[in-house]
């Protein structure tokens, strides 16, 4: 059994899928960061100086009443919470993975496109009655001068 398992795990689609994987992820938090460090702060300056990572409705307060300054405020007072800017920043974040795996398959796609352009169409053929290579266009043999039809 810890043969198979061994011989599994060690297969090149594996091996790929697991780079794969973790490669995702390392990408995962780039676009992460992208969108909360360098996207999202213009926008929300754009939009009157709005953090959207802190925009948030409180459902139930906490042991600290209302007013909460910030989501992390709010957190820390037990508030329950319903953080909508935290999901607009995921969005955004998705949106940038999508757009970034559309544009790789896209890409991947027309390679293989490429790569299977159909073969040129011959420009010889043989005569039927001695076997000699012959133009495709050719109504004479130019070896045994037969007829070609």
């Amino acid at each position: 059994m810890f043969k198979d398992f061994k011989e599994f795990a060690l297969k090149g689609s594996v091996v790929d899928m697991a780079v794969g994987i973790i490669i995702g992820a390392a990408f995962g938090t780039i676009v992460n960061s992208l969108v909360s460090d360098i996207i999202m702060p213009p926008i929300g300056l754009i939009l009157g100086k709005v953090d959207f990572s802190s925009l948030f409705i409180v459902l139930k307060e906490g042991k600290v009443p209302e007013p909460y300054g910030s989501l992390a405020a709010a957190k820390s007072a037990g508030a329950v919470t319903i953080n909508y800017g935290t999901f607009i920043n995921t969005i955004v974040s998705f949106l940038i993975v999508a757009f970034a795996v559309f544009l790789l398959i896209r890409n991947i796609n027309r390679l293989q496109r490429q790569k299977e352009a159909p073969a040129a169409a011959p420009a010889t053929k043989e005569c039927p009655y001695c076997l000699s290579v012959i133009p495709v266009n050719a109504i004479r043999c130019a070896h045994c001068t037969s007829e070609i039809k």
